[in-house]
């Protein structure tokens, strides 16, 4: 049996969000069960039909589509949103960070790529195009770093050990689980096992809010 992907599209733009119904929906996995042309009618949408997955814009009338995503995952965060948007702005970017959006992708993205993105999105990765997460860590390590001038001092680790701090550097560095291992001389198990402590202890769900955690709150 094969699984139907559900999409909602949200864009201002009819003639762009029917364009891509016919584009996405030549895949045989997904179904487009609602276009809308602001914030409001998508966060409607949703609640209506209760997709997999809602693409995004982010400037629309009434209600963009940050805010949008705010309300859509508090209602519902089994609701996958995918930010799909002509802007590259750090602020929209780290905003759909923190209301939860599982994507960011900008639209001209390949046909093919973007299929591949929902799907992968839907699954429960988050997938965020080149160089846009880096961009972020930037931002949030140069402001901190403005903060911090003079001060070398950490106020709050809340309640982590060096050990849980070096792994969220190397996490945050983009390092993969056998990457950690070999450099901090434990296990892949032990590495998974103190993952999953640290994101416990902070309320959080994935490494990718680790790592946006890590460099809001100063821990790399």
């Amino acid at each position: 049996m094969v699984f139907i992907i559900k999409v909602v599209i949200a864009d201002d733009v009819a003639l762009f969000r029917n364009a891509m119904k016919t584009i996405i929906e030549q895949d045989k996995e997904i179904s487009v069960v609602a276009c809308v042309g602001n914030g409001e009618e998508a966060v409607e949408a949703c609640e209506m039909h209760v997709p997999d997955v809602i693409l995004m814009d982010i400037k629309m009338p009434i209600m963009n589509g940050i805010e949008a995503t705010k309300i859509i995952k508090k209602k519902n965060s089994q609701i996958k949103v995918l930010i799909l948007t002509t802007f590259y702005e750090n602020e929209n970017i780290s905003d759909a960070f923190e209301f939860g959006a599982d994507g960011y992708v900008l639209k001209d993205i390949d046909q093919t790529e973007l299929v591949s993105v929902i799907k992968n999105v839907a699954k429960g990765l988050n997938v965020f195009q080149s160089n846009i997460f880096e961009n972020v860590r930037k931002q949030y390590n140069s402001k901190k770093s403005l903060e911090n001038a003079g001060n070398n001092s950490r106020e709050n680790t809340f309640g982590l050990t060096q050990k849980e701090l070096q792994l969220i550097k190397l996490i945050t560095e983009g390092k993969k689980n056998k990457e950690i291992a070999e450099q901090i001389f434990i296990t892949e198990g032990s590495i998974k096992n103190m993952s999953s402590k640290i994101l416990k202890k902070l309320n959080l769900a994935d490494r990718t809010q680790l790592a946006i955690f890590a460099v809001k709150n100063n821990l790399v």
